[in-house]
């Protein structure tokens, strides 16, 4: 097997919201279909996110403020779980915070290697933004 590409499809309650949302990171809407729209999608770069109006997929936003550590909830929201890997989590984070995203885990060294910082859609969506420690090191040595 040879996979050319993944792209993921989100269940949203409202494809404008879902739209807004996304530009509100730098994402762009691609394309939308029907009248008025039922399935649609966003990109960024060479990624691609489908969004489908109340079908394809479960969602659910859960009542936890936070999406790891001690007072996390990981299996409280019901919706699809996504790591983003870009080249400044510390930017996504201010972009994140002017914009008024949900922030669920403020940017943190895991100790797994990775800088990792959590957002959370409207409709329960959790994407974990991440880069490698490792990658990060090497920006500032060149620096």
């Amino acid at each position: 097997m040879k996979v050319e590409n993944i792209t993921p499809i989100l269940n949203v309650s409202d494809m404008a919201e879902s739209f807004s949302w996304f530009e509100r990171l730098g994402w762009r809407k691609l394309w939308d279909w029907g009248e008025p729209p039922t399935f649609g999608g966003v990109g960024c770069d060479k990624s691609e996110v489908f969004l489908c109006l109340n079908a394809q997929g479960g969602r659910g936003r859960g009542s936890n403020k936070f999406t790891f550590g001690e007072e996390g909830g990981s299996a409280a929201d019901k919706g699809c779980w996504m790591s983003i890997w870009v080249d400044d989590v510390d930017a996504v984070y201010k972009l994140a915070l002017e914009q008024n995203i949900d922030v669920t885990m403020a940017p943190e060294n895991m100790p797994w290697g990775v800088r990792e910082l959590h957002l959370r859609h409207p409709d329960g969506h959790v994407f974990r933004i991440s880069r490698g420690i490792e990658c990060e090191q090497e920006v500032k040595e060149e620096n």
